[in-house]
C-alpha cells in the first residue's frame, strides 16, 4: 500500500480540475493506494507540508461532476522555480521529508512548461538519491505551448471562449454605419496557437477576424497600419486578432517578471488602438480579453473536459507501471474522425521548451492563419457539457479557504 499527492501549478484554465479528478478517480480504483492527498499551493504545498486529505473533500459521483466542470486550480496554485540540486539541495530535501512522512508513493504535477522542469528536476533528484517515489507530469496551458503533445488540456476551451467572443464582437461591431476597427488582443506570450484559433470563424463563413498577428512573426507597426486600411477598403467594421506577445517597443508592455523570467504582458491592444486614432482616424476600440479567457467555464469544450480527465487517469497507471519522470502527452492519430491516443515523453523533453505555430498554418502576408490550421483547431472545441447550474449561474465546487490556510 502506498499513499500518493496531487498538485496544481501555472494559470487556470477550464480543465486543470478535470485533470485532477482524473487523477483521483483512478486512484480510487487502484486497491494498491489509500491516501490521496492534495498539496496546497502547488509544490509549495509539499515543501511546507500543507498537504489536505482528498478523499475528505470530494465525497460523491456528484462532487466529482461538480468539479470537472468547475474552472481554475481548487487546490490553489503557484509559480515556484526549483533551483538545480547539485547547486542547493535543501528544498529537495524538504519536499523529500513530506514525502516520507505521509508514505507517498508518487507525486502528480499537473501544469505547463515550468511544471514540468519541476518534474524533471525532481524524478531527476530522486534518482540519485535512489528514492523510489514516482514523479509524474500532467500537462495543461492555454497557451498550448508544449512539446511533444498534440495539444495540451485548457487550450480547447480557451480557443472556444475566444472564438465565441470574437463572433460576438462581429455582430457587436456590425450595427453602426460608420467605419471602426476593434483589436482583440488575446493571451500568448511567445507561441501565438490561441490567437490564431481565432481563425475558426472562417469555418463557419465569418470574414472576421480580418487580420491576425502571432508573435512567430515579426511584427511592423508601418505594415500593421497599411493592412487596416486595405481591410476597411473591404470592409466596413475591420476586426483584429492580436497576441499579447508580438514584438513592440520597450515601454509598451510591464517589464515586470516573474520567477522564471516569463514578462507580464499587457498593453498591446491599446498601443495598437491610439496607433490607428492617431494615423487613420476613424472610430476605434480596443478589448484585452485577459484572464477571462482561461476559465469561462461556461462555455468549455466538452472535448477538453473529457481529454483532461483522461490523461489525468492515463498519468495514475503510468506511475503504478513503475515509469517516473514522465510527461503525459497525446498523439493525434486521425483526423476524420477525430481521434488521439494518450503517450509518454521523458519530462526533459518538454521542460524548458516551446512548441510554435507551424510555417504553414500562418499565411504568406504573415497577417492571417492558413486553411491548413482549421483542421487541426475545429476538433479541439466541439462538444458541451451539461452545465450544473444554480440561480441562473454556472455552480462551482469550492474548497473552505480555512481548510486551505
Amino acid at each position: 500500500m502506498m499513499n500518493i499527492a496531487v498538485a496544481q501549478s501555472g494559470g487556470p484554465t477550464c480543465a486543470i480540475n478535470a485533470s485532477l479528478v482524473g487523477v483521483f478517480k483512478e486512484a480510487l480504483k487502484e486497491s494498491q493506494i489509500d491516501a490521496i492527498f492534495g498539496s496546497v499551493n502547488g509544490i509549495e504545498g509539499i515543501i511546507n507540508n500543507h498537504l489536505v486529505d482528498l478523499k475528505t473533500l470530494i465525497r460523491t459521483n456528484d462532487d466529482m461532476e461538480l468539479l470537472r466542470q468547475t474552472p481554475s486550480t481548487v487546490l490553489g496554485s503557484c509559480r515556484y522555480k526549483l533551483p538545480e540540486y547539485k547547486e542547493d539541495d535543501t528544498v529537495y530535501k524538504k519536499i523529500l521529508k513530506t514525502l516520507e512522512q505521509r508514505q507517498i508513493g508518487a507525486f502528480f504535477y499537473i501544469g505547463g512548461n515550468d511544471s514540468m522542469d519541476t518534474v524533471n528536476k525532481l524524478s531527476e533528484y530522486f534518482r540519485q538519491e535512489c528514492v523510489d517515489i514516482k514523479v509524474i507530469g500532467i500537462p495543461k496551458t492555454i497557451d498550448n505551448d508544449l512539446c511533444i503533445t498534440d495539444h495540451t488540456p485548457g487550450f480547447g476551451s480557451a480557443a472556444k471562449y475566444v472564438a465565441a467572443t470574437m463572433r460576438e464582437i462581429v455582430r457587436d461591431s456590425s450595427v453602426y454605419s460608420i467605419p471602426s476597427v476593434t483589436i482583440v488582443e488575446v493571451m500568448g506570450r511567445h507561441a501565438g496557437w490561441l490567437t490564431a484559433s481565432s481563425a475558426v470563424l472562417h469555418a463557419l463563413g465569418e470574414t472576421a477576424p480580418h487580420l491576425i498577428y502571432v508573435p512567430e512573426r515579426n511584427f511592423s507597426l508601418d505594415a500593421f497600419l497599411r493592412d487596416v486600411r486595405q481591410e476597411m477598403a473591404k470592409h466596413k467594421a475591420v476586426i483584429v486578432a492580436v497576441s499579447e506577445g508580438i514584438e513592440v517597443p520597450e515601454g509598451v508592455q510591464s517589464g515586470v517578471v516573474d520567477n522564471f523570467g516569463h514578462k507580464y504582458l499587457s498593453g498591446i491592444g491599446k498601443y495598437l488602438e491610439e496607433a490607428v486614432r492617431n494615423e487613420i482616424g476613424c472610430k476605434v476600440r480596443s478589448i484585452e480579453l485577459n484572464v477571462m479567457q482561461r476559465c469561462s467555464s461556461h462555455i468549455c469544450s466538452k472535448t477538453d473536459i473529457d481529454e483532461a480527465e483522461a490523461i489525468g487517469s492515463a498519468g495514475v497507471s503510468c506511475a503504478l507501471n513503475d515509469e517516473t519522470g514522465k510527461v503525459m502527452v497525446f498523439r493525434r492519430v486521425n483526423e476524420m474522425p477525430y481521434t488521439v491516443v494518450i503517450e509518454t515523453t521523458n519530462a526533459a523533453n518538454i521542460a524548458n521548451n516551446e512548441k510554435f505555430l507551424p510555417d504553414d498554418f500562418i499565411t504568406p502576408s504573415g497577417n492571417n492563419i492558413s486553411e491548413n490550421a482549421l483542421k487541426y483547431f475545429l476538433p479541439l472545441i466541439q462538444g458541451e457539457l451539461n452545465i450544473i447550474m444554480e440561480q441562473g449561474l454556472p455552480k462551482h465546487f469550492a474548497i473552505q479557504e480555512s481548510v486551505l490556510k
